[in-house]
């Protein structure tokens, strides 16, 4: 208690806030409760454990997103989550490791005083290393939608590389020759594997890459409307295009049709999916497909297993993506088709 009152007198606050920040009640701002726990650790204050919940796994994101839908990939997962806990009978919580973890505190305690006794990850290529720091400590964890060398981390994802190369062959085949990328600007292993496929299946026949074409953009609608304003105000514009998001996806197909571009006798487009998306665009696109619902069953079901003392190996699994023609490709026109300057004016034919 002494060192609760020093805490509050340093800080200029209640006694009764700075017990509430420790003991993660609600009612305390934000900022108050991140100016708490930074100066418990300073001045060394231990924190009294709550026993574990060890029917509560957490979802944890390891670096600030300002977004995490990716086109619906985050809704599917967590879809897929939430069915693979009913075996086991958990619970699930979602944890901003980048909001609430203390400078020096590790892994396994911050996941302790969150209450949850195993953790599915998100990570991106900046953040990697925490997840073998992570499994270094030995907490329950299994990081999903991301490979990893070192034996010590368990993950499950998806290797999309060789379907990207399927796709933009399905192009080449068709007799495209130009044909962009538009692939999303947030780095992470799944987004390079299908930036290798499309390199790869360009490699292949012999096509020499115009660095033009690769566009980085935020997988969102925007992001799919901006490619296509920017891809046919080319001088040469490509005649197809593979997105590697839906949203972007979708983005590219609402523009089209605004400018009165028509896919695919004008354009050709392959997206990706995480879902159905793909049945509800008009028209129903050809993808790159994967389940993400899938890959958060797995992920959930291994990991309550485990903790459960059913699984004792660890889980490196890599799924397969498919590649569904639908009605978005076509042989390409006559004549590429141009669009007046940043998507001004309508198509000229």
């Amino acid at each position: 208690m002494a060192n609760v009152r020093r805490i509050a007198k340093n800080l200029g606050v209640s006694v009764a806030t700075v017990s509430r920040a420790l003991n993660d009640k609600p009612n305390v701002r934000p900022d108050t409760r991140h100016r708490v726990m930074a100066e418990a650790s300073r001045v060394g204050y231990e924190l009294v454990r709550r026993p574990t919940n060890t029917s509560v796994i957490g979802l944890v994101y390891t670096a600030f997103q300002g977004r995490v839908d990716y086109g619906g990939f985050d809704a599917a997962l967590i879809g897929g989550i939430l069915r693979g806990v009913q075996e086991q009978r958990f619970d699930l919580t979602i944890i901003s490791m980048h909001r609430d973890k203390l400078p020096r505190e590790d892994f396994s305690s911050f996941f302790r005083r969150k209450g949850v006794t195993g953790v599915i990850l998100r990570t991106f290529m900046t953040t990697r290393k925490v997840c073998e720091t992570i499994a270094e400590e030995g907490f329950p964890a299994i990081v999903v939608a991301d490979k990893f060398e070192n034996e010590n981390v368990s993950y499950i994802c998806t290797d999309s590389r060789k379907d990207s190369e399927r796709a933009v062959e399905h192009l080449i085949n068709l007799g495209h020759r130009r044909i962009g990328l538009g692939v999303h600007c947030g780095r992470d292993t799944d987004h390079e594997d299908r930036r290798r496929g499309y390199h790869d299946a360009l490699g292949k026949h012999g096509i020499e890459h115009d660095p033009a074409l690769s566009v980085d953009l935020v997988a969102d609608m925007s992001g799919g409307a901006n490619t296509i304003n920017l891809f046919l105000s080319m001088p040469d514009p490509p005649t197809a295009i593979y997105f590697t998001d839906p949203l972007a996806t979708l983005g590219a197909l609402h523009r089209c049709r605004e400018l009165g571009i028509r896919v695919p006798d004008d354009l050709s487009i392959i997206g990706f999916d995480d879902s159905d998306v793909r049945k509800h665009a008009f028209p129903n696109f050809t993808a790159v497909c994967q389940d993400a619902s899938a890959l958060g069953f797995e992920a959930a079901h291994w990991l309550t297993r485990s903790i459960a003392g059913y699984e004792r190996d660890k889980m490196r699994h890599v799924m397969r993506t498919t590649f569904e023609v639908n009605q978005s490709t076509a042989a390409p026109p006559d004549r590429p088709l141009r669009i007046g300057q940043a998507g001004s004016g309508g198509a000229a034919r």
